[in-house]
């Protein structure tokens, strides 16, 4: 499938938490579709502008490269496609998967402007079923992607599957607050006033700003994810919490 071809019209009218599978899948494609013209904007304002360090964070914890092959899943914007970028001195290349074109059409805006087409390759494809051979990538990174999938642990072994021996996975999400004042603060922020600016600013009636707070809450917690990294056969996993908790960085070694 190229970036450019249309995504099906899927179901609407429910919170998405509360379904999986394809149907999960195609109400999330359907609502990052609506917003993915202010989706850039929505992540400064509703993060308060923490999203870039949390971002360049995660990407430090890939190792240094000059050459190599490194993959982004869903990459949105490709503002991780492009940190990646230049993790590896600005040489190599990176592919930006994502499972919709109308992100993967604002991230391959940015990287035009900027002139980096020639060093990092947008496609769409689906985290279930990555059309990779195995063993190809150095490094592959998640950024607020995998809580968005349907089946976690197929696409943990997936990119098992893809990364070289030796290779690293970095998966920067939303995650469980620490302490118990934090989590009441913040779950008031997500399910109050998030919706409310998300709203105002996208101008979307899609549900997504409703969705969002309620898939942080229903994803696994910091150790559970680690779990579930181990049990698709990585090791070495270890994970840092940022901001308290609200975001962890989870590393893995194949």
């Amino acid at each position: 499938m190229s970036a450019m071809e249309k995504i099906p019209s899927p179901p609407t009218g429910q919170i998405v938490s509360q379904w999986s599978g394809i149907a999960k899948e195609q109400a999330v494609q359907r609502m990052f579709t609506a917003i993915a013209q202010s989706y850039d904007l929505n992540n400064s304002l509703l993060s308060f502008g923490l999203h870039h360090r949390w971002k360049r964070l995660a990407i430090k914890a890939i190792p240094p490269m000059e050459t190599g092959h490194a993959l982004d899943i869903g990459a949105g914007t490709a503002d991780l496609a492009m940190l990646l970028h230049e993790r590896m001195n600005n040489q190599g290349s990176v592919a930006a998967m994502d499972l919709n074109g109308a992100m993967l059409k604002e991230g391959l805006r940015k990287l035009t402007k900027l002139g980096l087409t020639p060093q990092i390759s947008c496609f769409q494809g689906n985290a279930e079923q990555l059309t990779f051979q195995d063993n190809v990538f150095d490094a592959v990174t998640a950024g607020f992607c995998i809580r968005n999938v349907g089946d976690i642990p197929k696409v943990f072994c997936e990119i098992f599957r893809v990364l070289k021996p030796g290779g690293r996975f970095v998966c920067l999400e939303f995650s469980r607050p620490l302490s118990k004042g934090l989590r009441a603060l913040y779950d008031w922020y997500s399910f109050h006033l998030l919706p409310w600016i998300g709203t105002k600013v996208a101008q979307d009636h899609t549900d997504v700003y409703r969705y969002l707070p309620a898939s942080i809450r229903a994803f696994p917690d910091q150790q559970r994810l680690a779990e579930l990294l181990s049990h698709a056969g990585f090791q070495h996993v270890q994970y840092r919490n940022l901001t308290g908790g609200i975001v962890a960085i989870h590393i893995a070694v194949k």
